[in-house]
């Protein structure tokens, strides 16, 4: 999966994705960093990248609903420090089907993982 890393998730993700065979960028390697969230959007598009983030500005269904783009993970753990978001999304990556959530909308919690698919 052609994978793009927000600024808000730590940089050590990029190699621990990418050793489960994802092809990772992150927008500070782009340098996009303190960039608007609609230019941080129109470049994950425009490389056809799937959106990880914990940015709330990408919660919105209506504006990002799917089938409308190449997919955002949104990140909402109760206790986001570096290593737990490290485990979490890379503990979800090496045990769900990952490649099916192209175009989908999905939320991760602590807990949960809930997949919205284009209706």
């Amino acid at each position: 999966m052609k994978i793009k890393l927000d600024e808000n998730l730590p940089a050590r993700l990029i190699e621990a994705l990418a050793k489960l065979g994802h092809d990772v960028d992150s927008v500070p390697q782009e340098a996009l960093s303190g960039q608007p969230d609609t230019r941080v959007w129109d470049a994950s598009q425009e490389a056809q990248r799937f959106l990880i983030t914990q940015d709330l500005d990408f919660s919105d269904l209506r504006r990002f609903a799917p089938g409308t783009h190449k997919g955002i993970l949104l990140v909402r753990l109760s206790n986001p420090s570096r290593q737990r978001l490290i485990d979490r999304i890379q503990g979800i990556f090496s045990t769900e089907a990952v490649e099916d959530w192209k175009e989908c909308f999905v939320v991760l919690t602590d807990r949960k993982v809930r997949i919205h698919r284009k209706s």
